[in-house]
């Protein structure tokens, strides 16, 4: 993979541990992204109502396929350049597995609470609203850190879920971020220009984070139609089109959701 060839973004439909293994050493300024929680199997399922869309209480099945932060310690210090950060949502089963991995590895290991102002509903009252998310966060001494005043420190952020036109309708995706929390923490971990990885993109809202700061994008993901939805809202964001490179086109019926080889494309 030729990094220097990214003008602006490249997304693969491919398996990320395969994937990222063709990514040169000490390559890549950041990684944001969001694998799996594993908490698929706590879900009771979506909260059907009579009078509204249902409340999205569940997870996709990809949320089934085990998560172990320990395996990807190797390739994610291997391509993040010496001033490069680490951040990835996680919950609360994880955080221990992402400390116990990569903590000895990171001159400083620290987590981002993320609170959402409005969470999905407990309607029966039986516990917490699920209204926090964590971010790890990984860096070596010398890293890029943007931050100006100290009530920019702070490492709590807060917004709404995704939600309005910015969420994805086809596919709907179940744990997709808002781009307001991707840019900020993409503004005080990043310059313009730098590359930006997100090997588990979903529909791509790490790359429009990164393409509206003026950031590179690389991205990954093995499902079809979530790949196909990443190449349309980074088109939109670019203005420019977005060309298939060394495979064919991404082939994405109505309803589909398999999981496709490998196949690139790339906003030049």
């Amino acid at each position: 993979m030729n990094i220097d060839n990214i003008k602006q973004a490249e997304i693969w439909c491919a398996d990320a541990f395969d994937k990222i293994k063709d990514i040169p050493d000490h390559s890549v300024d950041v990684i944001l992204t969001d694998p799996p929680y594993n908490l698929a199997g706590y879900s009771r399922g979506n909260i059907k109502m009579s009078w509204r869309a249902d409340f999205n209480n569940d997870l996709a099945d990809w949320d089934r396929d085990i998560f172990t932060p320990a395996d990807w310690v190797a390739e994610f210090t291997r391509i993040l350049k010496p001033t490069g950060n680490l951040f990835a949502f996680t919950s609360y089963n994880l955080l221990g597995a992402w400390h116990q991995a990569f903590d000895p590895v990171f001159d400083t290991f620290q987590f981002m609470v993320w609170h959402k102002t409005n969470p999905a509903p407990k309607l029966r009252k039986a516990g917490f609203l699920n209204s926090c998310e964590l971010i790890v966060c990984a860096w070596n001494k010398g890293h890029v850190w943007n931050f100006g005043k100290q009530n920019e420190m702070h490492n709590f952020i807060e917004t709404p879920i995704c939600m309005g036109k910015e969420r994805t309708k086809d596919p709907k995706h179940p744990t997709q971020k808002p781009v307001r929390v991707l840019e900020h923490i993409l503004k005080i971990g990043s310059n313009e220009g730098d590359l930006v990885l997100d090997p588990f993109m979903g529909v791509g809202s790490t790359g429009v984070a990164a393409l509206n700061l003026d950031r590179r994008f690389l991205g990954f993901d093995k499902d079809a139609a979530y790949v196909e939805a990443a190449r349309t809202r980074l088109k939109e964001v670019s203005g420019q089109p977005m060309l298939p490179l060394d495979a064919p086109a991404v082939r994405v019926g109505a309803g589909e959701t398999d999981k496709c080889g490998t196949a690139a494309h790339s906003l030049q």
